[in-house]
């Protein structure tokens, strides 16, 4: 093999931040453990019930009790579509979390490790590609959120006790300070759900990123598995057996990866396709240039980058 051999590559390193984010949510338990009967898991519970569905069905209730105002309707659902989506990326990634932990591990094993400088050099574009992608993303995202969540703030209709988000609660929201405690929730709630899809998107993408990446290198072992001038022929066999044994290895990780975002990536093409109508809709209706008319832009520029991701990085795995 050429070029000289370099230190182990650590895979899971380069998505950190999106393991440490989840750890956060009560979706990615610690060390190689699943969920079970623990702390952790009560604390998911906690996280799903008070948060994300408090939150849905304060919008869903208002959204039944208005279905007759179109306004409303179209200001909620488009919104309420994707935190939907949400928790059922969340329940997709509790559900499987023992073979996610399992891919985890098995990036990291030596089959899969560059084996010079070179080839980590192959790689680095693929890396380089998806942070680029993800910093985006999560720079719109941001935007979004706090456009959004400051909207009565900038209009100054927080002083009518309006929240960034039509809901019903069974309690009175109009005297201080149950106000700011809903509006809290609000913003916790929506902020929780927005990471829950942002995350497991671009965990998606780093778990297409590291099947094209491993395609580059086996490529490249290919290439070299012979050197006339240092392998005999035993060698030479010995390597495109590795070769072999690697590609079999890449398909099992691809078959692992698509088993668990198949119906991930179905319905968010579905709803994305949906909530970008309804937003633009809605962007054809607020006063031009003002927070609400960046917000929906914010929004429509981080569904449409959603959906370039999935695509992009399922190309890139085609394509090799």
């Amino acid at each position: 093999m050429k070029g000289e051999s370099v230190e182990k590559f650590d895979w899971k390193r380069i998505m950190k931040v999106n393991i440490t984010v989840l750890k956060i949510l009560g979706l990615w338990p610690p060390g190689n453990e699943t969920f079970g009967f623990n702390i952790y898991t009560f604390y998911e519970i906690f996280v799903f019930l008070f948060l994300e569905l408090g939150h849905i069905s304060a919008q869903t209730v208002n959204l039944l009790l208005h279905f007759d105002d179109l306004q409303v309707v179209t200001t909620t659902i488009y919104v309420l579509l994707m935190e939907m989506l949400g928790v059922l990326k969340a329940y997709c990634l509790i559900r499987n979390m023992g073979m996610l932990k399992q891919l985890m591990i098995t990036i990291n094993c030596d089959l899969f490790q560059p084996k010079s400088i070179q080839q980590r050099s192959l790689i680095q574009s693929n890396i380089n590609a998806w942070k680029t992608i993800v910093t985006i993303l999560w720079v719109l995202l941001s935007c979004w959120l706090l456009i959004w969540m400051l909207c009565p703030i900038f209009d100054k209709s927080f002083k009518e006790y309006r929240f960034p988000f039509l809901a019903w609660y069974p309690f009175n929201t109009r005297t201080s300070p149950q106000y700011e405690f809903t509006y809290l929730h609000q913003f916790v709630a929506n902020t929780c759900l927005s990471m829950i899809n942002l995350n497991t998107d671009t965990l998606i993408a780093a778990l297409n990123m590291y099947i094209g990446a491993q395609f580059d290198l086996l490529c490249d072992d290919v290439r070299h598995f012979h050197d006339g001038c240092k392998d005999n022929t035993a060698d030479a066999i010995r390597k495109l057996k590795n070769c072999i044994n690697h590609h079999r290895e890449i398909l099992k990780f691809a078959g692992y990866a698509n088993e668990f975002y198949n119906w991930i990536l179905f319905l968010q093409f579905f709803v994305g396709g949906v909530t970008i109508g309804l937003a633009m809709f809605r962007l054809s209706v607020v006063v031009p240039l003002s927070s609400e008319f960046y917000s929906f832009l914010s929004y429509v520029f981080c569904i449409i980058l959603e959906a370039y991701m999935y695509c992009w990085f399922g190309n890139e795995i085609e394509v090799k």
